[in-house]
């Protein structure tokens, strides 16, 4: 989902530069003052010629003695995150400020005396408790910036209009019901921030504030604008986000210096046709309305650089939206775009674009998602050669072992059928002309149910495929439920959200008619069930989520006491995790009902033609996938079909470069149809890989057999492959036996043992090279001794494969040493990032994680639930707790430890592992997990319920002026914010 409109890009920057600018000052004599401790705060005695003051962040609630009228030369006072309840009198004394700060404070009223500031220029008194201004403020004459955001206040003072040389004023998030007479008297006002109050309509009389350049209307309750508001026509800048607007008025193109609006989440239908004239419009955002449809005439915006279309209804993009040459930015997600305008690649200048969630047929779905750059190589193709349409979808069989997987496919496909006592050997891929006349083909992947597959299961799970879970009826039972279906349901919403699955029960011959209704039954309402407590839960934590965000005072209330929810997280941050369960709440799989029972029974098999049907009828449904009926450029599908002769491996780039010559494809253009077969799955080639993009790997049969014999986990299949075709003595046969013994305990192999194990689909050391190196690149196996050259003395070269790590125990002593995790804490603080699966822990995770570190760290030991290593000469401790039962969630954790002063050094160690544990879940998009920072001195004390502070904070800057933060668990004790915040916000959140 975009961001909120809160935080635009363009607007953000604005504001924030001028925030600085106003910040600057000339070359006065500044001085800064924290307390030590519980220290009270003293001056020094020189401080009559200081001009600025800043005592902030030191949770004053009185002001240090010699703070009075003597200070002549006194300029600026910065009083701002206190703890001040009243304006201390000797600041009204202080007649010389040009300017006040008591942002962050707890003031509920201000004196009178406060009038006596006559030189006052800049004044803010924003997130404080105040519900009334005195009409005292009215004789700050020479006031020119005041900002009373974020407070109570219901009204404001009659006097107020007296503030003549007011050019900015912020009135945001206040409890105004009405928009005040006072501020329409303000005639030199160029700035106005009046969002989050609770008005319903603007005045007639708005056209007084002439002089208005940037307003601020977020978050009101506007369902119209009155017509005099077209006479604001100095206006640059205007937010008119989250209100009710379906209209503007006629006269709005009198606006021609307006240069950004922002009218998304409010109840447009049409396309305000009143904005098409504005011709200096450089930023337009209409995000989260109604829109269906995009004017032609919208090409003569012509210097738009932003444009933020997302979560509407629009169906096409007209024509000359490609004349827009100027345009930087375009956000179209979320709509029902199927095709793209002819040469919308010459939109050469867009960096910011995002187009998923649209039923995209030309360009295909996978080549929109690669960028602009790649919609330009497509559209540039498909002028050059007729377009293809090859209808063919993935269909993927699954479930658990034993459930009739092989016999469903060869059922479907019209194979001679195995014997029933013969199982799937692994992964297998089949073709099925399901429709000849229609030229509708499946790919059918027949997935092992056998838990050693896992690992490599979810590589086989891709959007815009149908699933077909199957489950044995013979064997079903109601209390075996989630392993024989909601588990995998679980797994397909985590992987491939808004999936469409069909159930099918297997076996009915071995059933009765009464008994196969009657689990058919079951299946259906037990489904129906962990949805609806899925869909609960998710709706539930946004519940949370839409409280912290709808409190008045926002990150000032969060952040005042560990124990309210989200403690500290900002509102981008709560505003993004909002959007995270919107998603998943908006994109549940689609699971065809009833359950369809089958047999597949030799001679007699039932209930085949109608599940045939029903894979037709799905398939062909243009609107569930879209993606069946793509338009390729022919060179592409003829390329396609070139590289499905996998006599060989793997191709070279040139080999692959002399195919698509014969497909009518020159060198400049291979590149792009390469990246799109590999998005499509059907082929790999990893253009961002140095070690990989030199190569083309187009038999993925091949490559599903190597992964096979890595996986099958079988001693005496894998101790055959090793003797198979070769004379072998009984030391050495003893020798491999021992070999095998310690792949399928420690998960190691030697380099010449992988390469008798792959004897049989190999031909070349090169071959064998590439096979790691694309093992390494899936994160399923790593080099133990990379040899920078030819190993001495023939020195043998080791391979580990962490998913077959069973009962090593990696040795703690690096970990132990000087610290006693059990016992009292010495000199040592621990850091502790988790992250809690409470649905799913997605199968491989750890051992594919486990890979992906392995650049990261050294000197590791590694047990099946365990790492311990270091980064650089700090250790480092991974661990996957696993559930116990349904009411526990699996937790991953990343954690180190250093002393205090040396806690940076921790940190240093285990965000470059959170931030690769975060690009790996990126793989699940419709997984839930939590990440939180557990409390170190709960840790110390060996608690078995640490407090655990949210994980966004991780992605935040600390909060300036805080050092100590109490702990909810023990109020007694203060935790340093150096051992919950990370020196620098990471990159990559690990909640989006």
């Amino acid at each position: 989902m975009a961001e909120s409109s809160g935080s635009v890009q363009a607007v953000k920057v604005w504001r924030e530069a001028a925030l600085r600018c106003r910040k600057l000052r000339s070359n006065l004599r500044q001085l800064s003052l924290s307390s030590a401790g519980d220290q009270r705060l003293s001056l020094p005695d020189n401080i009559s010629q200081v001009q600025i003051l800043d005592l902030a962040n030191n949770s004053l609630r009185e002001l240090p003695d010699g703070l009075d009228a003597s200070l002549t030369n006194l300029r600026a006072l910065i009083l701002r995150r206190n703890r001040l309840c009243r304006l201390p009198a000797p600041v009204c004394a202080l007649d010389q400020l040009a300017e006040l700060d008591l942002a962050h404070n707890c003031l509920a009223q201000l004196p009178g005396e406060l009038g006596r500031l006559q030189r006052l220029k800049k004044l803010c008194l924003s997130h404080n408790k105040l519900q009334q201004l005195p009409p005292q403020i009215a004789a700050l004459l020479c006031l020119e910036e005041l900002d009373i955001s974020f407070n109570e206040l219901g009204q404001l003072p009659p006097t107020f209009g007296q503030l003549q040389r007011l050019r900015t004023l912020d009135l945001d998030h206040n409890r105004l019901s009405c928009f005040p007479q006072q501020i329409l008297r303000l005639g030199e006002l160029e700035e106005l921030d009046f969002s989050g109050n609770k008005i319903d309509a603007l005045p007639q009389e708005i056209l007084q504030l002439r002089s208005m350049k940037i307003l601020w209307l977020s978050g009101l309750r506007l369902s119209d604008l009155p017509e005099t508001f077209c006479q604001l026509t100095a206006l640059e800048s205007l937010m008119l986000d989250n209100n009710r607007l379906r209209s503007l008025p006629q006269s709005f193109g009198l606006l021609e210096k307006l240069k950004m609006i922002n009218l998304s989440s409010n109840l447009f239908e049409d396309f305000p046709s009143a904005l098409l004239g504005l011709c200096s419009l450089e930023e337009l955002y209409l995000s989260r309305n109604r829109l269906s449809v995009i004017p032609q005439k919208i090409g003569n915006m012509s210097r738009l650089a932003t444009l933020w279309l997302d979560n509407n209804r629009v169906r096409y993009l007209p024509d000359s939206i490609v004349s827009l040459c100027h345009l930087e930015e375009l956000v179209l997600q979320g709509n029902q775009i199927a095709i793209l305008p002819d040469s919308f690649g010459q939109l050469s200048k867009v960096s910011l674009w995002k187009i998923k969630d649209n039923p995209l047929i030309q360009p295909p779905y996978e080549v929109c998602m690669k960028g602009i750059p790649y919609i330009a190589a497509y559209q540039k193709e498909l002028a050059l050669s007729q377009p293809a349409l090859k209808p063919r979808l993935k269909l993927v069989l699954l479930g658990p072992k034993d459930a009739g997987k092989t016999s469903l496919r060869q059922c479907l496909v019209g194979s001679k059928l195995s014997s029933p006592a013969v199982q799937s050997k692994g992964i297998e891929v089949t073709q099925w002309v399901a429709d000849a006349e229609n030229n509708l083909t499946f790919i059918v992947y027949d997935l092992a149910g056998d838990a050693n597959y896992e690992p490599i299961q979810p590589f086989f799970l891709s959007p815009g495929a149908l699933y077909v879970l199957v489950v044995s009826l013979r064997a079903y039972a109601p209390r075996r439920f989630y392993q024989q279906v909601g588990y995998y349901l679980h797994l397909l919403g985590a992987r491939v959200p808004h999936g469409v699955v069909c159930v099918v029960g297997a076996h009915v011959d071995e059933c009765s008619e009464r008994e196969v209704e009657e689990k058919c039954l079951d299946i259906h309402q037990q489904i129906a069930v962990q949805e609806k407590r899925d869909v609960e839960c998710m709706q539930a934590l946004a519940g949370q989520v839409d409280g912290a965000l709808g409190q008045g005072r926002g990150l000032d209330l969060r952040a005042a006491s560990p124990h309210a929810p989200f403690y500290g997280v900002c509102e981008k941050n709560l505003r993004r995790k909002k959007a995270q369960l919107q998603y998943l709440l908006n994109h549940r799989l689609q699971i065809l009902s009833p359950v369809i029972g089958v047999s597949c029974c030799r001679g007699r098999p039932a209930g085949i033609g109608r599940l045939k049907d029903k894979l037709l009828s799905v398939a062909e449904h243009r609107q569930i996938f879209p993606n069946l009926h793509r338009v390729l450029p022919r060179s592409w599908q003829r390329l396609e079909e070139l590289h499905y002769r996998p006599q060989r491996l793997w191709l070279s780039w040139w080999d692959s470069a002399r195919l698509g010559l014969q497909a009518g494809l020159t060198e400049d253009r291979l590149q792009s149809a390469l990246s799109y077969l590999h998005e499509s799955g059907k082929l790999l080639y990893f253009e961002d890989s140095p070690p990989l993009r030199e190569c083309v790997f187009h038999n993925l049969t091949g490559l599903i057999d190597i992964l096979n014999v890595f996986f099958q986990r079988d001693a005496s299949l894998l101790l055959h492959k090793l003797l198979a075709g070769a004379d072998v003595d009984e030391l050495r046969a003893a020798q491999l036996q021992h070999f095998v013994e310690g792949f399928l305990l420690h998960g190691l192999l030697p380099l010449h043992v992988i390469r008798l194990l792959l004897k049989p689909h190999i031909n070349t050391q090169q071959d064998l090279h590439l096979i790691l190196q694309l093992l390494e690149k899936m994160g399923l196996s790593y080099c133990l001794n990379k040899p920078k050259t030819t190993p001495l003395n023939g020195a043998a070269v080791w391979f580990k494969f962490p998913s077959y790590v069973k009962n090593e125990v990696p040795h703690a002593e690096a970990w132990i040493n000087g610290f006693n995790l059990s016992g009292q804490p010495i000199a040592v603080e621990q850091l502790q990032v988790e992250y809690s699966f409470p649905f799913l822990f997605p199968p491989g995770l750890f051992a594919r994680y486990s890979v992906q570190i392995n650049s990261h760290i050294v000197q590791r030991s590694d047990g099946k639930y365990q790492i311990f290593a270091y980064r650089g000469k700090v250790p480092v401790v991974i661990s996957h707790k696993p559930s116990q039962s349904c009411l526990q969630a699996d937790t991953l954790s990343i954690a180190s430890h250093a002393t205090l002063p040396n806690i940076w050094t921790a940190w240093q160690a285990i965000i470059p592992l959170v931030e690769e544990l975060n690009v790996l879940l990126q793989e699940w998009p419709g997984l839930y997990f939590s990440v939180h920072v557990l409390c170190s001195k709960c840790l110390k004390r060996g608690s078995s319920n640490p407090h655990a502070f949210p994980g966004e904070l991780l992605t935040q800057s600390r909060p300036e002026g805080v050092t100590e933060i109490i702990c909810p668990k023990n109020g007694s004790e203060r935790v340093d914010v150096a051992l919950i915040y990370p020196p620098t916000p990471t990159v990559i959140s690990p909640c989006c």
